[in-house]
């Protein structure tokens, strides 16, 4: 997605050899018009997908999914972080490690929001060693949901996690693959 690579070459930090920061319009602080694009491009390549409802981890993937959510007319759900009262032990639950922040957390989505008639899109802002999406693939089995598709806006594809996906038979569709970092350059591949 041109619009997109345009965003990260000319907006985006690189911060040593492995660490992308978008923060400034992708997950802090968002551009709601690229995020509209970015919904625009989920649904143009998943659209032969029968997908019936939207999956996604808490926090910076929710806006993502949720503006591509209205060009597929279904619901987002996200999971959560850590122990809720409010949702109780009412869960499917996988542990999953953040390269970003470095530290295991334990997720997870109400056993009331999924369902074995659910077909998922899964959508991510970023993806390295892809732990949290393996996550949310858990949680979807822990269902008997089917994974139809993953939809990543930025891969780094010098990281193992969209390889490690794709060797699973699932479709992958990162909008921007990240090649390598390069004395602060970022090359896409």
């Amino acid at each position: 997605m041109e619009l997109l690579k345009q965003k990260i070459v000319n907006e985006g930090k690189a911060i040593g050899s492995d660490v992308i920061k978008v923060d400034m319009f992708l997950n802090h602080q968002i551009d709601v018009d690229l995020l509209n694009e970015i919904g625009k491009e989920f649904k143009k390549r998943f659209s032969s997908d029968k997908i019936t409802k939207i999956v996604t981890i808490e926090a910076s993937g929710i806006g993502i999914a949720c503006i591509a959510a209205q060009y597929f007319g279904v619901p987002v759900v996200f999971a959560k972080k850590g122990a809720n009262r409010n949702v109780g032990d009412n869960l499917y639950k996988a542990d999953v490690f953040s390269f970003t922040k470095g530290t295991t957390t334990t997720i997870g989505i109400s056993k009331d929001y999924l369902s074995p008639d659910d077909h998922v899109l899964i959508i991510d802002d970023f993806m390295a060693n892809g732990k949290a999406v393996h996550g949310l693939i858990n949680i979807l089995n822990q269902a008997g949901a089917t994974t139809e598709g993953i939809g990543i806006v930025i891969e780094k594809g010098f990281q193992p996690g969209g390889d490690s996906l794709r060797s699973l038979g699932l479709k992958v569709e990162s909008l921007a693959i990240i090649k390598s970092i390069d004395d602060g350059n970022i090359i896409f591949g």
